[in-house]
């Protein structure tokens, strides 16, 4: 099925003519959605975060200017590394063009509709060898603060995740706890993610059974869908290559106070000033200036 922008209202768990996905996403918690993307289309994001990692590594720290934010670190193991880079979309037309793309509002816009904004735009990077470059279990609710300004979040939001690289265990894939979204917010760890190590025993901890944990493998090309109550988490990278990732977070706009307007009836909507997404002082020091972390 090819979704049409025409349709508001995104269906029900017993329709049976929304995609295969919607459905596994609805069951499982994730979905995903193989060969979305061309190989001449994922070379040309793969040149992309090239641009953006060179632009980042000129940085002594971390960097930020408005939404965009350079998340610079120092790797025990290899050294100085871009960990992740947020609103790449404001600088990079290529980034840009693929957050818009209408295929990426074919995959979302069954799920919560096609007036959407966006609360996410990033890319990730897992280099090989890094020592640091891991995420805890945790859940995406976690990060929706203020938590007044959404609602009904696990109904109305979709995290997507486009492979640039080739996902597997050993290049520090994503695991997955399916069905994990019907539990509920839980506790876990200590209030870390990035850097945290992903540890069993914070599933044991809230009584769940790590062994239910799956890999989420993932060619070059394909889109990942996860719910924002999803808990998942991924190990570091023992591959010899890079193992990156391009993360666009849409949301009902209706249902959100935050974000950026990113289709309006299923019609792109390009990027102007900057609105309020996470950063709470955006409209108090919009200008450039590094980051102490």
């Amino acid at each position: 099925m090819v979704y049409s922008p025409s349709t508001a209202a995104p269906p029900g768990d017993g329709d049976a003519n929304a995609p295969q996905h919607v459905h596994t996403y609805r069951q499982q918690g994730f979905a995903i959605v193989r060969g979305v993307f061309a190989p001449l289309e994922i070379a040309a994001l793969a040149d992309a975060f090239d641009r953006i990692r060179a632009e980042g590594m000129r940085h002594p720290k971390s960097f930020r200017h408005g939404n965009v934010f350079f998340r610079v670190a120092v790797d025990p193991a290899i050294g100085r590394i871009l960990r992740y880079m947020q609103w790449p979309g404001y600088i990079d037309p290529v980034l840009d063009r693929f957050r818009t793309d209408p295929r990426m509002l074919n995959l979302v816009a069954p799920l919560i509709g096609s007036n959407l904004k966006q609360i996410i735009n990033q890319m990730h990077w897992k280099p090989p060898g890094a020592a640091i470059a891991e995420f805890g279990w945790h859940q995406d609710i976690r990060f929706r603060r203020p938590r007044e300004a959404y609602r009904r979040p696990g109904d109305s939001y979709v995290q997507t995740g486009i492979a640039v690289d080739r996902h597997r265990a050993e290049s520090g894939a994503m695991r997955i706890l399916p069905c994990s979204h019907r539990f509920g917010e839980l506790a876990l760890g200590d209030g870390r993610v990035m850097d945290r190590p992903l540890d069993d025993s914070d599933l044991r901890r809230v009584g769940l059974d790590p062994a239910a944990a799956v890999t989420l493998e993932l060619d070059p090309g394909d889109v990942a869908l996860g719910h924002l109550y999803t808990l998942h988490g991924s190990g570091p990278n023992r591959s010899p290559a890079d193992r990156r990732f391009y993360i666009n977070g849409y949301v009902d706009a209706a249902m959100c106070d935050r974000g950026e307007p990113t289709f309006d009836e299923g019609h792109p909507v390009p990027l102007g000033a900057p609105v309020l997404v996470h950063w709470e002082d955006l409209h108090v020091r919009p200008e450039p200036h590094y980051v102490e972390q």
